[in-house]
């Protein structure tokens, strides 16, 4: 499945979401900044696929010691991740710059306005120079299922009748190599 990292500054949502996706209530959210300290890692599936979402302390300067080996946890996480979202308040404007200069570039991303209950904005997806937004409401609901189809569209999947094909560019290329060494051995 995909590791799929929550990051963002503090209480943007991102433990909401994971609550959101996970169905129940896994993670602890409060409006007091820096609540998640370390890594939260939750499994679930959407159509079949399994999802590795990982919720992470929120991003900041701070001084707590505590913190800031959370921190810079998260920024491991998001080393090896399949998929940022990267989760912003609809409310206003994300301190962005030094965030997103470091977020890797292999990496896909999503950026996730989140709190649209709040800013009454309505759910939706955008797409920009490749870039993709949903807005959404991780404590509501609403757009949710907009974020599921693009985590689906990022892993590659699709229906076909009763059968499920996920296929990401580097399996597909294991499945070629692994065909080379077969007719290399002498096999059809």
């Amino acid at each position: 499945g995909l590791n799929v990292v929550l990051g963002g500054e503090p209480n943007v949502g991102k433990s909401s979401l994971l609550n959101q996706l996970a169905g129940e209530e896994r993670a602890i959210v409060t409006e007091i900044a820096g609540t998640t300290r370390d890594a939260l890692r939750e499994t679930i599936q959407i159509e079949g696929i399994p999802l590795h979402i990982i919720d992470t302390a929120g991003l900041r300067e701070t001084s707590d010691t505590v913190e800031r080996i959370g921190i810079e946890r998260t920024w491991r996480e998001i080393e090896r991740a399949d998929v940022i979202l990267r989760l912003v308040d609809a409310r206003g404007a994300a301190v962005a710059g030094d965030i997103d200069a470091r977020l890797p570039a292999h990496v896909e991303r999503v950026t996730v306005i989140n709190k649209i209950d709040l800013s009454g904005e309505g759910a939706g997806r955008s797409e920009r120079d490749g870039s993709v937004s949903l807005r959404l409401s991780a404590r509501s609901g609403q757009g949710v299922d907009l974020l599921r189809n693009e985590l689906l569209r990022i892993a590659g999947w699709h229906a076909h009748g009763e059968d499920v094909i996920l296929a990401r560019e580097r399996h597909l290329q294991a499945l070629r190599e692994a065909l080379a060494h077969v007719v290399a051995a002498g096999g059809q």
